[in-house]
């Protein structure tokens, strides 16, 4: 089937519907609230279904080779010891969000993506066959015609990149917080906090971050200390953590949620980027498949039934997953049983 889409949101989700439509013959117009794509960003774990969409994308070689590649990873406690640990045959190729963007975007048609085009009011959107709403956590289609906001998690975070290499992955656990280091490339580390609200109740003064930073983290492990010292010349990126409470369905009428805009899922998994793609390649499936020559209603409305049957479950699934995991690994009370769970858990994968 070929058809017209309208992509709201020229995030990952959105990019990889648009790249894939397009590919099958759609003719697609993707609206985007900001000026240009980020040049900056976090480190992406593609896990091996992400791999497998970015393939049906035509980007899966591209992607492996400016990615670095993790295999397995520790849960540490402050002062270094080990938790837990995940096999090395855990992996996940770690890839810088400007790349992985700037690949979804590279040969699109000139003029499929609309630069400061917010998607406003979804009534005044252009007729389309399908509607992608791909407008993240905050996703305005959402909530007009789902009538689901995002929810905060009662964390921050605060992330950055640090210009010193990763050895491994790590997150270490400790009272009502935790700290990850990650490859961000092959010369540089991503490293995130993530603590209790109450913790940080006021944003730091400008330029004070840092320090802040350095106080939350005082005594930690070594390995901390270093990515610690190294954030002066960095910039930092802090932000409320939120997730979307689960929905009943993904689609209504013509249009389909799809990334953060369905699903955002605290951080603590690692999945919210590769779920997308899945997403967008699902998407893409469902309404190519079928051997009429153009869309009609009736089979558009299959399509996006069948897009929501397959996606809905597991990613609910992951969302209530990613809560638990955000509360209970920066939670202030019952740290000792919670550890020793935790250890006796990794002794047993």
């Amino acid at each position: 089937m070929t058809g017209e889409a309208v992509v709201v949101g020229a995030g990952i989700a959105g990019l990889a519907a648009a790249r894939g439509l397009l590919a099958a013959g759609w003719r697609v117009q993707v609206r985007e609230r900001s000026g240009g794509l980020p040049v900056t960003g976090t480190s992406l774990g593609m896990w091996p279904a992400a791999m497998r969409a970015l393939d049906d994308l035509g980007l899966g070689e591209e992607v492996r080779a400016a990615s670095v590649e993790a295999r397995g990873g520790r849960i540490l406690r402050p002062d270094g010891r080990t938790l837990a640990r995940l096999g090395p045959e855990r992996s996940v190729r770690m890839v810088p969000r400007p790349v992985l963007l700037e690949a979804l975007a590279r040969d699109l048609p000139p003029g499929t993506i609309a630069w400061h085009r917010p998607a406003g009011d979804p009534d005044l959107l252009p007729d389309a066959d399908v509607v992608v709403a791909a407008d993240g956590v905050h996703s305005p289609v959402r909530t007009a015609l789902f009538g689901v906001a995002e929810r905060p998690l009662g964390t921050l975070a605060i992330r950055g990149r640090a210009l010193l290499p990763a050895e491994g992955v790590t997150e270490t656990w400790g009272p009502g917080r935790i700290f990850g280091i990650t490859p961000y490339d092959a010369t540089s580390t991503y490293w995130y906090a993530c603590f209790r609200a109450e913790l940080l109740p006021q944003p730091p003064p400008a330029g004070a971050t840092a320090e802040v930073l350095r106080e939350l983290y005082r005594g930690w492990h070594p390995a901390v200390q270093h990515v610690l010292a190294a954030l002066d010349k960095t910039s930092l990126d802090r932000r409320e953590l939120l997730d979307v409470p689960p929905l009943r369905s993904y689609v209504t009428a013509r249009t389909a949620l799809v990334g953060d805009a369905a699903h955002a899922m605290a951080p603590n998994l690692g999945r919210g980027a590769a779920e997308a793609l899945v997403d967008a390649t699902t998407l893409v499936d469902a309404l190519t498949e079928g051997a009429g020559p153009l869309v009609d209603e009736a089979g558009v409305a299959a399509a996006l039934r069948r897009y929501d049957a397959v996606r809905r479950p597991p990613t609910t699934r992951l969302v209530r997953a990613a809560r638990l995991l955000n509360r209970m690994s920066t939670g202030h009370r019952l740290v000792r049983p919670r550890d020793l769970a935790l250890a006796a858990v990794g002794r047993l994968v």
